[in-house]
């Protein structure tokens, strides 16, 4: 009797220390070095006219800020703060959302506190290690490339830029693998579905692989606009093209 009332008082303190219920979501914010009263807004895209909409604004007091309300599904938000240049996106979803901005590199800004973002970090930070050959030739060969453009030197330009184009090939490749990689792995991850939707733009997507992805997601996942929207999609690729002649009855399909 002892050890089932433990447990149930585990249970109540775990479940109490929760800030939002179902569907409810907070976003504390750190911004050291803002000053009070400066305003954040937090900020969406209508997904029909792409116009930028303000969905709250609160105010910075003491270098924090706070923003509560409701939420059907992920999707993704950014966050504007007067007097800093840049915003900071993330994905707005039920639960507690950590920011910590970074003022001075707003694109540094930390984000945590809820799956979604912890992923989205974690795939953003992996991402840019695939990009990290690129950007290191073109550090490394800027001053090159740009004496080579100033002396007119074709030869060493078509040189550089030969290599970078195979460095960007590799890159490429790479990054389709990371894409597909991640959908598979992670059914429940909001960035998957974003992922397979952005596979239906390339036209040389495989239908069926693109399918045998969307199939594997997480029900919350395919119920979400971007999984309906890709749920669309797939059918009306599989739809026979235009003026395409059905086969006849009775003949092998």
């Amino acid at each position: 009797m002892k050890k089932t009332i433990l447990f149930l008082s585990l249970v109540l303190a775990v479940v109490s220390c929760s800030k939002v219920g179902k569907g409810e979501y907070i976003i504390s914010g750190t911004a050291t070095g803002v000053e009070n009263g400066k305003t954040v807004i937090l900020q969406t895209q209508d997904p029909v006219t792409k116009a930028i909409l303000n969905l709250d604004t609160v105010k910075v007091e003491n270098g924090k800020f706070e923003i509560k309300g409701k939420v059907t599904e992920p999707a993704f938000h950014v966050l504007n703060f007067e007097s800093l240049n840049g915003q900071v996106p993330f994905i707005l979803e039920s639960g507690e959302i950590n920011i910590v901005v970074n003022k001075d590199s707003i694109h540094k800004s930390k984000i945590s506190g809820t799956y979604n973002n912890d992923e989205y970090v974690k795939f953003n930070d992996e991402m840019m290690v695939l990009q990290k050959k690129a950007n290191d030739f073109q550090k490394k060969n800027m001053e090159v490339m740009q004496k080579a453009q100033q002396s007119q030197d074709t030869a060493t330009i078509n040189g550089l830029m030969k290599d970078f184009m195979k460095i960007q090939e590799e890159s490429a490749t790479q990054s389709k693998a990371k894409y597909a990689g991640y959908a598979e792995s992670h059914p429940k991850s909001f960035i998957s579905v974003l992922i397979i939707q952005s596979m239906l733009n390339d036209p040389s997507a495989d239908v069926a692989t693109i399918e045998k992805l969307y199939n594997g997601l997480d029900e919350s996942i395919k119920n979400t606009k971007p999984g309906t929207a890709v749920k669309t999609s797939i059918g009306q690729m599989k739809m026979p093209a235009v003026g395409a002649s059905a086969p006849a009855v009775g003949s092998p399909q």
